[in-house]
């Protein structure tokens, strides 16, 4: 009974890739993402130079074969900035999103669970949250906190807690009143066992689903904190910093705003590709057709 209850859900999570990949707009969204993290975990050997070493003499040069992607207004090599600047933006992103779905995910799963007038209130609490544009709420959260990474996670994965607290609410509403969930109370398991090991597995892929969605969102949220300022400090190489830097000078030097653009554009895309292959591959409908 034990090895074919354990062999089930990785048999299943198998399947589920198989179906992932055999899709070619997936698998191509695996491909971009893929290729965005490899260039961010090779950075220390694929820049060609140090990203925060100036070069005053060679500043604003022209992609060529010295600087394959160009320089900035100080000299910079764009090609180490632009793969250094990948670290922060899956940094941050993974991050706060992961923090986001833990956070949110408890809040919803507990207040469903409960039900009740603690339902009530703490589904009003998100409602305000949500009320507030993720952009505006992270721009508030950061200039409460101040500009650094640990405050940048912090601030993007409070304004997409509320999301996933209603994404997990809502299946719980009607887990909770199933037979196996009754089952275990009348056996005499604890709140938190059921909501662990019944119900938590049961809203896990949902979760899963929206957060592959919701990381794109968060690339775009650093990334516009970012330009405006409000996001890691320079010297710091960051996507959306580099796009500020560079439309000083985008008459003259485009390629300046033109590569982060098109490093944010890859990954934005590659997320949003991934999370509508697990959509479909999670769907019971499409499944069972």
């Amino acid at each position: 009974m034990t090895d074919v209850a354990l062999s089930e859900p990785r048999s299943s999570w198998r399947v589920m890739a198989g179906r992932l990949l055999s899709d070619p707009v997936t698998l191509a969204g695996v491909i971009l993402c893929a290729i965005v993290l490899a260039g961010a975990l090779l950075a220390p050997w694929l820049a060609p130079r140090d990203p925060l070493e100036q070069n005053i003499i060679d500043r604003l040069a022209g992609p060529g074969s010295e600087y394959l992607l160009g320089t900035d207004q100080f000299g910079r090599d764009v090609l180490s900035r632009l793969l250094w600047g990948a670290r922060i933006s899956l940094l941050v992103s993974f991050l706060s999103i992961a923090s986001a779905v833990v956070v949110g995910g408890a809040i919803g799963m507990v207040s469903g669970y409960i039900g009740g007038r603690f339902d009530l209130v703490t589904m009003q609490v998100m409602d305000v949250l949500l009320s507030f544009p993720s952009l505006i709420l992270g721009m508030i959260m950061v200039a409460l906190l101040g500009s650094s990474v640990t405050n940048l996670i912090i601030a993007i994965s409070l304004t997409a807690i509320a999301p996933f607290a209603r994404i997990a609410r809502a299946p719980v509403l009607v887990i909770k009143e199933r037979a196996f969930i009754e089952a275990g109370r009348a056996l005499g398991f604890s709140h938190l066992r059921i909501l662990l090991v019944h119900v938590l597995p049961n809203i896990v892929t949902d979760l899963l689903v929206m957060g592959t969605l919701w990381m794109a969102t968060a690339v775009r949220t650093e990334a516009s904190l970012s330009f405006i300022g409000l996001g890691v400090k320079p010297p710091t190489p960051t996507w959306g910093g580099m796009m500020r830097d560079g439309f000083e000078n985008i008459l003259d030097s485009a390629w300046l705003c033109i590569w982060p653009g098109l490093a944010i554009l890859v990954l934005v895309l590659g997320l949003n590709l991934v999370g509508d292959g697990l959509c479909d591959v999670t769907d019971p409908k499409a499944n069972a057709q």
